[in-house]
């Protein structure tokens, strides 16, 4: 039977080992409110020290347009922005193989993935990890209506949702320039990061909220910008509340009035529940949380504790598929790597034995589909070639990053401790050899499981 600290690092976090014994809901928030040690010893970038490189990328683009010659300076600068996300991109993942639990690192992936964003070209490569810097990270443990703002506000977003091309089609700059509406920023704020489509909300909603949205902005040489005279003039109506005013004091107080909602409350409470503990969780699990975040006005960690302090939380059996990226780093993780042994690897085996692979399970890194993020049913992910890749990758990867690999026994209680089962240890040591029994533990349904 599975244990209590097993099941917190194998649900709330990327696995064993556990460098402490105890790790219940208690000491999970305990070290959640505790100061972020993986910050500090994995320290990444914001946007604030990208714009100098965004800002040597717009002006390589124009000396191509001046001079076609010149394509070599906006490929060098272009390389470098790639390389910067590949940097930032081992950063997260390092804190996840060296996080004590887990289970920040865990509420950090969550909330990246909610807010997903996507870069539009090269030198935008380290946009998407700089909203998780920025907005993500330091709203962790605080109310969700500043995680909102920050979030919607970011450059990252401003861009992958094409707020950039948004004018009021009143504006003094629409009237002149034949500028119109761009609803997909205010779509996604009610549809995805607050409401839920499930919502009570119409499309005049939607339309309401585009319009106030317009005037955002940002731009490699400033970073985010509000631009009045883009704004639609006027006050708008959203959810039956009207916002009048100028400026970001009408759209912040928007966002705060839908981060607030009853069903903001119950999207978030239920896409936690579903993310942590069951494609289907409890309804019983889904309305404690959801109480919690109302009576709370969404105190994140009035919500966390609702959902680590309830006994469908802790139901021993393991309920979710991982998905690849969780399947590498607890797999990493177990096999004994550091995050530091991450950060040195050299960018072709770390792609060749990390990247490419995870994309080959069915999630390129970075790359979602749409604005809804990755998937969390695990028909979604055990699928043949999602399970063709990760059995080949427990074969043949684990030796290459590892010499000598550990005996499968001891791998068996170093990678599931409690949650192996009898057939699992019954082959993991009869396996013919170290490589076959190793990538039998990896490759198990147990393993595979969160």
């Amino acid at each position: 039977m599975i244990d209590t600290p097993t099941l917190a690092a194998i649900r709330f976090g990327y696995g064993l080992p556990q460098p402490y014994p105890a790790a219940g809901a208690e000491s999970l928030l305990a070290a959640l409110a505790a100061p972020d040690n993986m910050a500090a010893q994995h320290p990444t970038v914001g946007f604030a020290e990208l714009l100098p490189l965004l800002a040597r990328a717009a002006d390589a683009r124009k000396m191509i347009r001046a001079d076609p010659t010149q394509r070599d300076t906006y490929e060098a600068v272009a390389k470098e922005a790639v390389l910067l996300a590949d940097s930032t991109t081992r950063t997260g993942f390092a804190r996840a193989i060296d996080a004590p639990d887990g289970f920040r690192e865990r509420l950090t992936a969550f909330w990246a993935d909610h807010f997903i964003t996507k870069a539009r070209n090269a030198p935008e490569r380290p946009l998407p990890n700089t909203l998780t810097h920025d907005a993500v990270r330091p709203h962790l443990t605080g109310r969700f209506e500043d995680m909102l703002i920050a979030a919607t506000l970011h450059p990252a977003m401003l861009s992958y949702l094409d707020q950039v091309a948004s004018v009021g089609p009143n504006s003094p700059f629409g009237q002149k320039r034949g500028r119109g509406l761009n609803e997909n920023l205010g779509r996604e704020v009610i549809e995805l990061h607050s409401l839920g489509v499930g919502g009570h909300y119409a499309q005049s909603d939607v339309r309401q909220m585009a319009l106030l949205l317009t005037g955002l902005d940002a731009n490699a040489r400033d970073g985010f910008v509000f631009h009045q005279n883009r704004a639609e003039p006027g006050a708008e109506t959203v959810l039956g509340t009207s916002y009048p005013g100028e400026g970001l004091a009408p759209i912040k107080a928007a966002l705060r009035d839908l981060a607030r909602h009853p069903d903001t409350a119950h999207h978030i409470a239920r896409k936690l529940a579903t993310h942590f503990v069951a494609d289907n969780p409890d309804p019983a699990l889904v309305t404690t949380m959801t109480t919690a975040y109302a009576a709370s006005e969404g105190d994140l960690m009035a919500v966390y504790a609702a959902m680590l302090q309830h006994p469908a939380a802790w139901v021993p059996q393991l309920q979710k598929a991982r998905q690849p990226v969780d399947f590498l780093l607890a797999a990493l993780r177990a096999l004994g790597l550091s995050g530091d042994d991450l950060r040195k690897m050299r960018r072709g085996p770390f792609n060749r034995m990390i990247m490419q692979p995870m994309a080959l399970m069915g999630q390129d890194w970075q790359k979602p589909s749409g604005p809804d993020g990755w998937a969390e049913e695990a028909e979604h992910w055990i699928t043949p070639q999602g399970l063709g890749a990760r059995i080949a990758w427990a074969m043949e990867v684990p030796g290459r990053l590892v010499v000598p690999m550990p005996e499968p026994p001891d791998f068996l209680r170093t990678a599931l401790g409690t949650a192996a089962d009898e057939p699992l240890i019954w082959a993991a040591a009869r396996a013919e050899s170290i490589r076959e029994g190793v990538g039998l533990v990896l490759a198990s349904p147990s393993f595979n499981r969160r």
